[in-house]
């Protein structure tokens, strides 16, 4: 393996921040991909690969993105949560790269909820 250079160690960091930037912030939507051992084993890494990736081709600073673990419902993973502000929250169950990119340009952009994908609208806890 080649040693790091200053360069490569500053590369580094420059992407590291950059994708923190999308996870802090007052914004506009908040999506979270969940992300727990089954999620993982289901794809969600490669969902939220693309999602990083759709938002930074959009040039979209007005989206939060996290992670959270399991949420109790492995056979539908991977599942992402979409929580538009002053709207109910929508999760989406199966979700793979170019389903993430359909509710990422259609949902998030465009502001049309992508049905066939939705496993259930609204929270677990009132608020």
């Amino acid at each position: 393996m080649a040693k790091l250079t200053i360069a490569d160690l500053k590369k580094i960091k420059e992407k590291v921040h950059k994708e923190m930037s999308l996870r802090d912030g007052d914004r506009r939507v908040k999506v979270t991909v969940h992300m727990g051992t089954c999620g993982i084993a289901s794809g969600a890494k490669e969902v939220m690969d693309t999602l990083l990736q759709e938002i930074e081709t959009a040039g979209a600073n007005d989206v939060i993105v996290t992670t959270s673990g399991c949420m109790g419902l492995c056979s539908r993973e991977p599942l992402v949560t979409v929580e538009v502000l002053n709207q109910a929250p929508i999760k989406y169950e199966y979700i793979n790269p170019n389903k993430m990119r359909q509710i990422f340009k259609k949902h998030i952009l465009a502001g049309e909820i992508q049905t066939p994908f939705v496993l259930a609208k609204g929270s677990e806890v009132n608020k």
